[in-house]
């Protein structure tokens, strides 16, 4: 009966003789994103929470918090672009891994010694922001040289559902992280996750022919990416799309934990619980993404994740005091999730598939770069009309000009 049962088992969840899963390569890549993921979700809740509860962070210093993690996009995206060009993805990828896990080792060192306030957490979310701006890069080129170009869709989906598995479970072990060892120790957790995820790249193996040398200088390779993301009509489209989207994403960002915690009045385990509907949105999200992206075509799915997301944040400005309060922030976060899935599939797998191998790491530093250009903007902003106008205002500009971009 027991061996019945097992092989029904086997049978019913068995893996496509197709699926991307079944490549040990790849596998290995996706049980990587999985892990790093599950830490993700700790500091996602833990840094912020960190500034807002522990130090008593004004809606400007949260303002300037995020904009500090944005701030290396803009600063060193295009000079790393021609950087990755010229060197192999993948140590990048698992040196950044490890420089993350040590640079939030760092926070809950500097809290028991007495050293810890909004400089130091600045300092973090500066060098985070350097990491995700290289070794981020670094990631998304491995990518296309572990998976062939027609499944990168595919590919993207179900790293979205890598990231998105643990979004359900990862809030709940993630407030209570934070509920019993303080917000501070909790992203330890974080830093031991992040150095096993680049144990396991390390056991990658992918065949990379770095291009010769042409002999051209630093700055006319910088200017062959900028000219070849102009020379491509979508290309532009593409980062001035998602860079308004992503202005909108940082206003609300900077003041939606603000908002649960001090006009919702939520404790940290109950923000964290709601966190689960983020995991929800994106497991649905990316487990449909794909289908719907077939169906509507990538475009147009694109630009449903983008009114998706605005109604999210239109939710929460809406939102009473009380049970409903906490049940209109859990949506918004849940359907943040679709929206974010659906935008980033396409995004990544549309700008990836026109783009020849050697200049993929300029393309992608350039697009990185050009959608977050307005990013700390947003952060700043954010944090402005919460500080001077009101918290629930700022989400009223995120969601009525996010919804604009959609309709435009």
């Amino acid at each position: 009966m027991l061996n019945a049962c097992l092989a029904w088992l086997r049978q019913r969840f068995a893996l496509p003789p197709e699926d991307l899963l079944r490549d040990r390569v790849y596998r290995r890549l996706w049980t990587s994103i999985l892990i790093s993921s599950l830490g993700g979700q700790i500091t996602l809740l833990a840094l912020p929470l960190t500034a807002a509860v522990l130090l008593h962070a004004s809606p400007t210093q949260m303002g300037l918090l995020t904009a500090m993690e944005i701030a290396p996009f803009v600063l060193f995206s295009l000079p790393g672009g021609v950087w990755l060009d010229r060197v192999r993805k993948l140590p990048v990828y698992v040196v950044g891994e490890l420089t993350m896990g040590l640079a939030l080792l760092t926070v809950p060192i500097a809290h028991w010694m007495g050293w810890l306030g909004m400089p130091w957490l600045y300092g973090v979310a500066f060098l985070l922001g350097c990491c995700y701006t290289l070794a981020g890069s670094a990631a998304q080129i491995v990518l296309t040289q572990v998976v062939p170009r027609e499944r990168l869709v595919e590919a993207h989906a179900k790293n979205a559902l890598a990231s998105s598995g643990p979004e359900v479970v990862g809030p709940a072990v993630a407030g209570l992280l934070i509920k019993v060892f303080g917000a501070p120790l909790a992203l330890a957790v974080d830093a031991l996750m992040l150095a096993f995820s680049a144990f396991i790249l390390r056991g990658i193996r992918v065949v990379e022919q770095l291009r010769e040398r042409s002999g051209a200088s630093f700055k006319e390779e910088l200017a062959v990416g900028l000219r070849f993301v102009r020379s491509q009509p979508l290309l532009p489209v593409l980062a001035a799309t998602v860079g308004g989207w992503q202005l909108c994403h940082n206003a609300a960002v900077v003041v939606q934990i603000l908002f649960a915690t001090r006009e919702l009045g939520m404790s940290s385990s109950a923000v964290g619980l709601s966190y689960v509907g983020l995991g929800v949105g994106t497991v649905l999200a990316s487990v449909f993404g794909h289908r719907i992206s077939e169906r509507l075509g990538p475009g147009p799915c694109l630009v449903t994740g983008i009114a998706v997301s605005a109604l999210g944040w239109g939710v929460l400005a809406l939102a009473p005091l009380g049970t409903l309060g906490v049940l209109a922030f859990a949506t918004m976060l849940s359907l943040f999730g679709v929206g974010a899935v659906l935008i980033f599939i396409n995004f990544l797998s549309l700008r990836q598939a026109v783009t020849p191998q050697p200049l993929l790491g300029r393309m992608t530093s350039t697009m990185r770069w050009l959608t977050l250009l307005v990013a700390p903007v947003g952060s700043m902003l954010g944090g402005w009309l919460g500080e001077h106008v009101g918290l629930r205002s700022t989400l009223v500009f995120a969601g009525g000009a996010s919804l604009l971009l959609a309709l435009v």
